[in-house]
């Protein structure tokens, strides 16, 4: 086992290869935040080809890549977090359940995997959220709003400044609560699968007990595809409630510069993007997520493994 230090400073260094991964599905990304958000009232995206023509016509090539500079930003402090806190709550979680008796010598099961993975992403969402509604905002932003944040760190003095320290966590909490679903889901779907294929070498895809990329990328892919689909509404929540008292976006505005994102908190979110839009609005911008999400979360994964086989780290937290 490597120090904790060293541990997390190697989780790191997985930016590269999640970086690439994130800036090849960037325009996807923020096509989804688009959908996401704008006003009803004034639709200029109507789905993933016509919209992401319309970024290219209106905004140029660069404009499909508007925000990803603080999403790549993000990767390294959130993914190390992340991981660390879900090894560190899975070997706690695990201590606990051993504690009770029958219970000395059990493994841990997908429920409890529900419960580390859960811990890890609140934990790595919350420490790195200021940034994430920045990327959120930057995104939206088009050349046409009335005034431009001009990076992250104007951005965060801005809302700062304007909207008070609060500000930076509009959304926080269908964030906390979406965590349950998506992350716990990721690592609960991930890591039972593995045991699972190596246990039961069903089809004969496993002939001993290392799992080749290819396996561990089907793997991830799936237990994206599960945490994505369950979380999705919360994420929807998250990036309008970000966008509340903001009203230099101009595509969540009307012309005459009424916007239709006022909640008071999620539950008001829920009931009026629901009355107003119907329940598929809490959905839009699902295609490309799905499209982006697969191949992201699968490789962060096998960038994980990698490096926990290259540090000599145990494979599986059940063992």
């Amino acid at each position: 086992m490597t120090s904790d230090t060293n541990y997390v400073g190697a989780l790191g260094d997985c930016w590269p290869v999640q970086e690439i991964s994130r800036t090849a599905v960037a325009p996807l990304e923020r096509l989804k935040i688009l959908l996401q958000v704008q006003n009803p009232h004034a639709i200029k995206y109507n789905g993933t080809i016509q919209g992401l023509k319309y970024i290219y016509r209106t905004e140029g090539f660069r404009g499909l890549f508007k925000g990803n500079g603080t999403n790549c930003a993000r990767i390294v402090p959130n993914s190390a977090v992340k991981f660390f806190s879900y090894e560190e709550a899975s070997k706690g979680i695990l201590w606990l359940y051993r504690q009770q008796p029958g219970n000395e010598d059990a493994e841990l099961t997908p429920l409890l995997r529900l419960g580390a993975g859960a811990c890890a992403g609140i934990i790595a969402m919350s420490a790195t959220y200021p940034m994430d509604l920045v990327r959120g905002r930057l995104t939206v932003q088009t050349d046409k709003s009335p005034s431009q944040y001009r990076g992250i760190a104007h951005a965060l003095r801005t809302v700062l400044r304007e909207e008070g320290p609060r500000a930076l966590y509009k959304g926080w909490l269908p964030s906390v609560i979406g965590v349950v679903p998506y992350v716990g889901l990721n690592f609960a779907v991930y890591e039972s699968l593995k045991d699972w294929l190596v246990k039961s070498r069903p089809f004969g895809l496993v002939e001993d007990t290392e799992l080749s990329v290819t396996t561990k990328l089907a793997c991830g892919a799936a237990a994206g595809t599960v945490g994505q689909t369950v979380a999705y509404p919360l994420d929807v929540i998250r990036r309008r409630m970000q966008m509340v008292g903001w009203k230099d976006a101009a595509s969540v505005v009307t012309a005459d510069g009424k916007s239709s994102l006022e909640y008071t908190g999620m539950v008001d979110a829920f009931r009026k993007t629901v009355r107003h839009e119907g329940f598929g609005a809490l959905y839009k911008g699902l295609v490309p997520n799905s499209v982006k999400v697969v191949p992201s979360i699968a490789i962060a994964f096998v960038s994980y493994e990698v490096v926990k086989d290259l540090l000599g780290v145990e494979m599986r937290i059940s063992d």
